[in-house]
């Protein structure tokens, strides 16, 4: 049964008013720490077997040699080599994919490991769990206190698991791509990709519920949920680009309600999308149910997608938007260039920290940006940042295709985090694969803008 998005039409005909003349705020680096990117876990002991060699699938044809098969960057980034080879003896953490607004009682913080590879299909032995992250910016490592593997026991998720027949029955990247998280008392919800859903879990990772997205009276779907059939038409059976679902959750303080941000804009009747803006929708972890209440995120000039999405205080969020460039401008490729061996042909532009208030819409929904920070300039007066992960000129940047972890940190500070797509994304050097790198900002100006 075909159902149409009119309701999300009518939006195309509004346009928010454009970021250009938006205040831009100083950041300084007042921390550097990191995760080297070839950063395995150990499966559970009751895991199966096969999850003990993870990657296996990520070139099509199953290949159970490890470290076989040499990571790139991809043709369109180019074609570097990461220095590292798939498959995996053990689970990589991979890149961090969302940091909860609250931090636990011992200071470090809950963050995510996202889907594995990048898609259902080859990240069917990627396991799927969160952490708890304890950054030292003293000493500039990470300590990973605790990692929680995600699992269904209770037959909640509503469609077939890949690990259907096994008894732990633990989730995999075939599952459920998620992509940012919350703690709420002792539970925790992640908000995710695919469907897009929202999950339920405990704090042990015992899945409890999955929620539809439901967005004016109909149920929102991507292209790689369960309940579609080929041939499905972009806008009519799907609404969600494919790497469109849910990227951000922020946790509002004083209501307790979830905000689920959409990564890209919606799809409408014809494939086309409804704007440059984001869809933020409203959900009730108490009720279980989506309130009825939306909202939109106009994406600055240049800017395609969002990496995370956090609350500040009752009214005032962060949220990472993002270009699709990954490495530092400096070593960007001369136009024209054949030979991208040593160089970017597509580096970062647009990566930036925006401030917004969620209590002030125009008439038309979108939520008012005060400004930004740009993470493609950061001062680094004091020669923070480490070596081998600085640019060779100017300013500390953050050059990174996929930014996806904010939080406040105190009412001077934040900190941000890099999902590393290991083992194919750089950044930082051509032919170097991206470590996990935490930065710690000093951004008073940013934090107390109204």
């Amino acid at each position: 049964m075909r159902t149409t998005l009119s309701v999300l039409a009518l939006s195309t005909a509004f346009a928010a008013p454009a970021a250009a003349d938006e205040v831009v705020f100083p950041a300084t680096l007042a921390g550097h720490a990191f995760i080297p990117a070839l950063t395995l876990v150990t499966p559970p002991a009751d895991a199966p077997r096969e999850a003990w060699v993870s990657g296996k699938f990520t070139g099509g044809a199953r290949n159970e040699a490890p470290m076989s098969v040499m990571g790139n960057v991809g043709k369109g980034y180019g074609g570097h080599d990461t220095g590292i080879a798939l498959p995996f003896i053990g689970q990589p953490m991979q890149g961090m994919s969302g940091f909860a607004m609250i931090p636990h009682e011992d200071g470090s913080w809950y963050t995510l490991t996202d889907n594995g590879y990048g898609n259902k299909r080859n990240s069917v032995d990627a396991m799927l769990f969160f952490h708890r992250m304890a950054p030292d910016f003293d000493t500039n490592t990470v300590d990973r206190r605790e990692t929680i593997f995600l699992r269904d026991p209770d037959h909640k998720v509503p469609f077939r698991i890949a690990y259907e027949g096994t008894e732990g029955r633990y989730l995999t990247g075939a599952d459920f791509d998620p992509e940012s998280i919350q703690v709420l008392g002792d539970e925790v919800f992640i908000a995710e990709e695919f469907g897009p859903y929202i999950i339920r879990a405990s704090l042990d990772g015992v899945i409890k519920d999955v929620y539809p997205t439901v967005l004016g009276g109909q149920e929102l779907r991507g292209p790689d949920n369960y309940a579609l059939y080929v041939p499905a038409a972009a806008g009519t059976d799907y609404q969600v680009q494919r790497s469109g679902g849910y990227e951000g959750m922020a946790l509002q303080p004083g209501t307790d309600m979830l905000w689920a941000m959409l990564e890209k804009p919606l799809l409408v009747e014809g494939g086309q999308t409804e704007g440059s803006f984001l869809r933020v929708i409203e959900f009730d972890p108490k009720a279980g149910e989506w309130t009825g209440r939306s909202a939109k995120f106009k994406l600055a000039e240049g800017a395609t997608a969002i990496g995370d999405f956090n609350f500040i205080d009752d009214t005032r969020a962060l949220v990472i938007e993002r270009d699709n460039g990954e490495g530092d401008p400096s070593r960007g490729c001369a136009e024209g260039a054949t030979d991208t061996s040593t160089c970017y042909p597509k580096p970062a532009m647009v990566k930036n920290i925006v401030l917004v208030d969620m209590s002030d819409m125009d008439e038309d929904g979108f939520i008012r940006r005060i400004g930004h920070i740009d993470l493609m300039d950061i001062d680094d007066p004091n020669g923070v940042a480490l070596d081998g992960m600085k640019p060779a000129e100017g300013n500390f940047t953050f050059p990174f295709f996929t930014i996806e972890d904010v939080a406040r940190v105190d009412d001077t500070h934040i900190m941000v985090a890099n999902d590393n797509n290991l083992p194919f994304s750089g950044g930082r050097q051509p032919g170097v694969a991206a470590n996990n790198e935490f930065i710690l900002l000093s951004v008073p100006e940013l934090l107390s803008a109204k």
